[in-house]
């Protein structure tokens, strides 16, 4: 990449990590109201509504199998990860969903060996695999000195994050042909209908909207949840994909934490010592798969 263009791809990356380590947070907000469906259907609702005039425009010109191919973008990057980490959260506190997204640049780096004949220097797969041991320490740390136990529902987390994996280098190297914002406005078209559909037709969504106190709080929470983390960021980081590398692009995910772990200590969750030297872990290992 060119100076300007490395310095394009750190600055959507930093915006990127402050954009989507917010939205762990927003996440619980919406959960003290709404069930996990209905957080995830109303958060890809509020990003279709949001980028419908743009997806609109951007539908003219493409070929039928540009349509398959956001298709599976869409569902793979956005609506069913949305289903998983809400669902996820009603088990652990936003904070260690934050950190244990990190999984994401390890899922991307095999995905993208076995799938799509990407090399990777040694110093990146030795990167990953201390990513890979503090992510574990996060996923077992239940205090500062015992080991209790895994909790299952990260298994939802982990599944989200190899379909994260697979999105980054399907856009990457199946959708090359199309702008970001066509990427990003059009696969969220072709799975909105189905997040309308669910919302409003099987949940009783309407009836805790007028029903239950502090709804319509939890519901900018989830809109701006939809509108942020979804489209924006979305198109941010197909841009990103665009213009670095898979790898770097997936990076962001280990600078997220930081961000979600300060919502989460300024919402009075809980952190031990084991949080803490796993994130180490984590920011070391991402130094050495994105070092040069």
């Amino acid at each position: 990449m060119s100076d300007n263009r490395n310095l394009k791809a750190v600055l959507l990356l930093i915006g990127l990590a402050l954009i989507w380590g917010t939205s762990f947070i927003l996440i619980k907000q919406g959960l003290k109201v709404f069930a996990p469906t209905q957080v995830a259907t109303l958060r890809v609702t509020a990003a279709f509504i949001f980028l419908l005039p743009i997806a609109v425009m951007k539908v003219k010109g493409l070929k039928a199998n540009d349509f398959f191919a956001l298709l599976v973008s869409g569902m793979l990057g956005i609506f069913i990860p949305a289903f998983l980490f809400s669902t996820a959260q009603t088990k652990m506190d936003s904070s260690l969903a934050g950190i244990l997204n990190t999984l994401s640049p390890i899922c991307t780096l095999m995905v993208g060996a076995m799938f799509f004949k990407q090399r990777f220097p040694g110093s990146a797969i030795i990167g990953i695999l201390i990513g890979l041991i503090g992510t574990v320490m996060l996923m077992l740390s239940r205090d500062g000195t015992s080991i209790t136990g895994i909790n299952y529902y990260t298994l939802l987390i982990v599944a989200a994050c190899i379909m994260y994996a697979v999105n980054l280098n399907w856009v990457k190297f199946r959708i090359h042909g199309l702008s970001p914002l066509t990427i990003t406005s059009v696969s969220i078209l072709l799975i909105g209908p189905l997040a309308v559909t669910y919302l409003f037709g099987f949940t009783d969504f309407t009836t805790r909207l007028v029903s239950v106190d502090g709804a319509w709080k939890a519901f900018g929470f989830v809109v701006l949840l939809g509108c942020m983390s979804t489209a924006v960021a979305t198109f941010a980081f197909n841009h990103l994909v665009k213009i670095s590398t898979p790898l770097f692009a997936s990076s962001v995910t280990y600078l997220m934490p930081i961000v979600s772990v300060a919502w989460g200590l300024l919402d009075k969750e809980k952190l031990y010592a084991g949080h803490y030297i796993g994130m180490a872990a984590i920011l070391g290992g991402v130094y050495l798969a994105n070092r040069k």
